[in-house]
């Protein structure tokens, strides 16, 4: 088996194990809508195995980026469903990531609101607005009726991805974002159910996902986790037990698949702990992909030697919409321009070449 083998994902038989990782684009201008640039940008990469599309928020509140596309009003569902039939018009599939961005927010993005986490403690440094460059404020700590509120926002917008034509929605779980700053406690520091021990920390999670694949089903619903992640200002004192434990658990629930992401440089240098993907695989039932530095050869050993079943490609798919095409003629990859990531328009989007 390797990158260009089959592999069943839920209910759906996957042409190659060469998955187009979430990637936020700030291209949703009007209305957090997604739109036919967007559309064009994921059809042409529809020849992954699986498409992921970039995080969209579940509510108004949950927003942590200028221009980034939600997944809750009927406006935003019908801008998704133009994606999703451009992607299934040429044969691919396509999972929506849903996400709330928690502490990551500032108030001009979320109407005057303060952003919100677990605990009241805020990201040192700097985020984008749409007046620049911001501090991070101080979030304030969710009331318990709160976080049963976003647990059913993350269910509607389960519900709501299905009717816009997606195959299934991936729980973003990662990153330092809400869920995530429930599961860690370097920000989590909580004293009642959702504090303390892990097995309270990820409660919250463990109930999005119970909403979720009572909803949508569980063949539909994925998750994607990084344990040794620092972004966004993260850490946790034992992510190998912690961790560890939320994999076990989650063989429960029979997912469509589970997203974890490999500790990166930056990662290691912020102090993160460098955990290799096979000490989950060891835990973990499902089927599992992999995520971060990997190359064609390194994600075809992974796979050879079953740490991963699957691996996912973030940057290097935002300049090559035929990646799966490179990959077979081992043609040259052009490299991705980081300074058109987060702009708005088909600059470094829809403009790359096709090697055919």
């Amino acid at each position: 088996m390797n990158l260009f083998s089959e592999i069943k994902i839920g209910q759906n038989i996957l042409k190659n194990r060469i998955i187009m990782a979430p990637m936020t684009r700030c291209r949703a201008v009007i209305n957090n809508s997604a739109n036919d640039l967007i559309a064009e940008y994921y059809s042409q990469r529809a020849s992954a195995g699986l498409i992921i599309a970039e995080a969209s928020q579940v509510s108004s509140i949950g927003t942590g980026y200028p221009c980034t596309p939600g997944i809750y009003s009927k406006e935003q569902i019908e801008g998704w469903s133009k994606v999703t039939k451009a992607v299934h018009d040429k044969g691919g599939l396509i999972f929506l990531q849903i996400w709330h961005t928690g502490r990551s927010s500032h108030p001009s993005l979320i109407g005057g609101e303060t952003p919100v986490a677990p605990s009241a403690i805020k990201i040192d440094g700097q985020l984008y607005t749409y007046e620049g460059l911001a501090e991070f404020p101080t979030p304030r700590a969710l009331e318990i009726s709160e976080i049963k509120e976003i647990v059913n926002q993350f269910e509607q917008a389960a519900k709501n991805a299905i009717e816009a034509g997606f195959d299934g929605v991936e729980i973003h779980g990662a990153n330092g974002y809400l869920i995530d700053e429930f599961l860690k406690d370097g920000s989590n520091k909580r004293e009642d159910e959702y504090g303390g021990s892990i097995e309270n920390r990820s409660k919250f999670l463990f109930e999005i996902i119970e909403a979720v694949s009572n909803s949508i089903g569980n063949d539909k619903t994925a998750l994607r986790l990084s344990p040794c992640g620092t972004f966004n200002g993260m850490s946790d004192s034992n992510p190998k037990k912690h961790f560890s434990y939320i994999c076990e658990k989650l063989n429960d629930y029979d997912l469509a698949y589970l997203h974890i992401m490999n500790p990166l440089e930056g990662d290691i240098r912020h102090g993160g702990v460098d955990i290799k993907l096979d000490v989950f695989r060891k835990v973990y039932q499902g089927t599992l992909v992999g995520n971060g530095g990997y190359t064609k050869e390194s994600g075809n050993k992974a796979i050879e030697e079953n740490i991963a079943d699957a691996i996912s490609f973030g940057a290097i798919y935002t300049s090559n919409p035929d990646l799966v095409e490179r990959f077979k003629v081992d043609a040259p990859l052009t490299q991705s321009d980081p300074n058109t990531f987060y702009t708005q328009d088909e600059k470094g989007f829809t403009d790359y070449k096709f090697i055919n």
